[in-house]
């Protein structure tokens, strides 16, 4: 067993693992974050989707002895107050139906908005390709990232800096 400071979420955390333990079984069994889940163990379902340093990376292929000193997030520092506006969006919508590969969907969808602010059906199509749904949410899920596209746009052209929080009709 190794020693190691991980941040994630904002938050040095120390675990004692092997150094081939996925980051996966990191964060679930050892840091209790369990949002991300474990789907195929191939990085094939992007169920264990997770951004290290901002970028989408799949925990269960991911050795936690290569992730050193870097950012990691998981779905439950996406924003823990549920107020990012994919999880805006998500509820508004309802946009999942069983929800298990939900957390990997959101986790992937949030940074083809932070590099396309507003994405085209092609665009999310093909940022959101590795992702798996066995409920096939497809649609609800793209109609999710185009809202939360729209929630975002609407909270950055908010006067007073605060997010403007709409309802699906469009009424404050």
């Amino acid at each position: 067993m190794s020693k190691y400071t991980l941040t994630v979420n904002g938050q040095s955390r120390s675990v004692e693992a092997a150094p081939d333990t996925p980051l996966l079984w990191v964060l679930r069994d050892h840091l209790e974050l369990v949002g991300t889940k474990f789907g195929c163990g191939v990085g094939q379902c992007g169920a264990c989707t997770v951004h290290v340093n901002g970028v989408p990376t799949r925990a269960c292929l991911t050795p936690v002895s290569t992730v050193g000193r870097m950012a990691i997030t998981t779905i439950e520092g996406l924003d823990p107050k549920g107020a990012h506006p994919l999880q805006q969006a998500w509820c508004e919508l309802d946009v999942p139906q069983c929800g298990y590969c939900q957390s990997g969907q959101i986790m992937t969808a949030a940074a083809l908005l932070k590099s396309n602010p507003a994405p085209n059906d092609e665009d999310i199509d093909g940022a959101m390709a590795g992702n798996l749904c066995r409920c096939a949410t497809y649609l609800r899920i793209r109609s999710g990232i185009k809202r939360a596209a729209e929630i975002a746009a609407t909270a950055t052209a908010a006067p007073t800096g605060k997010p403007l929080v709409t309802t699906k009709g469009g009424q404050q």
